[in-house]
């Protein structure tokens, strides 16, 4: 990363929206088993082989330099006082040295805010656990990376075979600044390629490039801003029919009388876990098997995201009932959709998301099941129309935003408006798909990779699925003021899978019938 780049809105909202409460950052706990005959030291070959894999992820080198006194987004620069032993560190883990304990410190060090002065992403290595495991902590920013990005990353980390593959070093490239000279006569190049080409809702809609001084003086941001909205103003101008498009068919939806039952099911009833949350998180990872859940969702005529949804909505009834909080009306979740393109590994955000019922007010597993894939298909259809508008809305920007912006998070923090005010979910569930081989990092298989995202205030509770070999990793995080001890769902995930396998298994008679 020789060059500065300026952050995206919807990266920079990260940035902006994080307080000491609400720390803006995602991570996973590996869960790794060293070969029988292991004589070496792990910690010193996984750093040593991360270190030579840097330059495969620029982000990993770049951190974050502020705009003067806030006026736009920061950028990202490389950090030439980079130092891997600020990144990357040996932790210790207390007896029993078991996976309870580790996802206890992996709750409690997730509460704390990564140091904006160095790259912002941390590793932590935790050693002489049972059966020959090794715990592996990493979190990162979440104003550098999005669930997309992160399998792209989780490609450079890891490797197929448990003899490390050789990465080709970085080819050195010398930085070139732009003279002031040069910069004018790219902006009278680039003003006259404007009028000189017909002007369409095609071209239009490419945009235009328009050079930058790429420096952080006060003058340069105020430049460099300026040619950033003319490039938007363009841009935008050829997204009109697109958005018009998009508006009138968001407009067709709401209006319809048959849409009316799919708007209100969307509507989150408050919960004992719409509450503002503390500076303290309670973590725990379960695992189900990836393609018994799959079988479901066939049996079912759905997707493996409505599997998902089935049993987180089991888990959170089941966890309202026992307490007598469990609301008459159907909770939400908030389900992050990926805008991110095949093949495009960006370390960046490219999401939205959607609301969903997940059907918490059906007792029985199958109809509830049968009810968020009904559900979800008519969330998707309501949400579809917004998907082109949101990259028009992702890279807003407007001087003098972040700091109003952090003003406004931090009040909202310190207020507790969250207590008050009506959830626009009442959880949050993510599925992220994950590769199906066996992967290994410095000749260790990895055995789980359980998902560490984010909680928020009136959003307390995060359940994040990836997937792995033959198995889902659930992770749950949670402001341990509203869940002190999240393991509690954890421990109910293998019941509520069990009822859904047990709602869709043929009956006995037909299982007969086939083995005679």
């Amino acid at each position: 990363m020789s060059d500065a780049r300026k952050l995206s809105s919807m990266d920079a909202s990260f940035l902006y929206l994080e307080t000491p409460e609400m720390p803006m950052q995602v991570g996973s706990m590996a869960i790794f088993r060293l070969p029988d005959d292991y004589k070496g030291d792990f910690f010193e070959e996984f750093k040593a082989m991360i270190a030579s894999r840097l330059h495969v992820a620029p982000i990993l080198k770049a951190r974050l330099e502020k705009a003067p006194l806030d006026i736009d987004h920061p950028s990202w620069v490389e950090d030439d006082q980079f130092d891997i032993d600020r990144h990357i560190f040996r932790a210790s883990l207390p007896a029993p040295h078991d996976r309870a304990t580790l996802e206890r410190i992996v709750g409690w060090m997730h509460a704390k805010l990564l140091n904006r002065a160095r790259p912002l992403w941390e590793f932590y290595v935790f050693e002489g656990m049972k059966d020959n495991e090794i715990g592996l902590y990493s979190k990162m920013h979440h104003a550098c990376i999005d669930g997309g990005a992160g399998a792209a990353l989780t490609n450079m980390i890891y490797d197929v075979t448990p003899i490390p593959r050789q990465i080709d070093p970085p080819t050195a490239r010398p930085k070139v600044g732009q003279e002031p000279r040069d910069i004018a006569a790219n902006l009278l190049d680039s003003y006259q390629q404007l009028w000189r080409q017909p002007f369409d809702a095609s071209t239009a809609a490419k945009g235009i490039d328009l050079p930058r001084s790429g420096k952080s003086d006060l003058g340069s941001i105020l430049f460099d801003n300026a040619m950033f909205q003319i490039e938007n103003a363009v841009k935008f101008v050829g997204n009109v029919p697109t958005m018009l498009k998009s508006v009138s068919d968001v407009i067709g939806k709401i209006s319809d009388p048959k849409s009316r039952d799919s708007i209100a099911s969307m509507m989150s009833p408050p919960t004992i876990l719409n509450k503002a949350i503390s500076s303290e998180r309670s973590f725990a990872g379960v695992s189900i098997p990836l393609s018994s859940a799959k079988a479901i969702a066939k049996q079912a005529g759905g997707k493996l995201n409505d599997v998902v949804l089935a049993v987180s909505s089991g888990v959170v009834r089941r966890y309202l009932l026992e307490r007598g909080a469990l609301p008459a009306k159907s909770l939400t979740a908030g389900v992050p959709i990926s805008l991110r393109e095949e093949g495009n590994t960006e370390a960046n955000n490219q999401v939205f998301g959607m609301i969903c019922s997940i059907a918490t007010n059906v007792d029985d597993p199958k109809t509830r099941l049968e009810t968020i894939i009904e559900r979800s298909t008519k969330s998707k259809e309501m949400s579809h129309p917004l998907r082109a508008l949101m990259p028009q809305m992702q890279n807003v920007s407007m001087l003098g935003a972040p700091i109003l912006i952090q003003i406004l998070a931090l009040l909202y923090s310190r207020s507790s408006l969250s207590d008050v005010l009506p959830p626009a979910a009442n959880i949050t569930v993510s599925n992220v798909p994950g590769p199906r081989q066996t992967l290994y990092a410095a000749g260790a298989e990895l055995l789980h990779i359980f998902p560490v995202s984010i909680s928020t205030h009136g959003l307390a509770l995060n359940i994040t699925v990836q997937s792995y070999r033959d198995q889902l990793d659930f992770g749950f995080i949670a402001g341990a003021n509203i869940i002190p001890h999240v393991q509690e769902l954890c421990d109910m995930v293998p019941a509520e899978f069990a009822a859904l396998e047990a709602a869709f298994a043929p009956p006995q008679a037909d299982v007969k019938g086939a083995a005679e």
